[in-house]
């Protein structure tokens, strides 16, 4: 299964989902469904702006993640 969606967020808001804080980011894909993603599988795409672009995520039969990619 692949979904694709746009997500944005501050440094200073993605900060705790960083540190382990906060662990579940809540998105939606690009046909209205609503994702929980584990927030530490953002932490190669942070910047000093934070996250922003769109993704894509890949989940194997079971619902497990195999890869998120950024697009843009």
């Amino acid at each position: 299964m692949e979904f694709l969606f746009r997500f944005r967020v501050s440094f200073d808001d993605f900060l705790p989902y960083y540190q382990g804080a906060a662990t579940m980011v809540e998105v939606k894909d690009i046909h209205g469904k609503i994702l929980w993603i584990n927030g530490r599988h953002f932490r190669p795409f942070v910047t000093r702006d934070g996250v922003k672009g769109l993704f894509k995520m890949t989940l194997d039969k079971d619902g497990k993640l195999v890869s998120l990619v950024k697009i843009e």
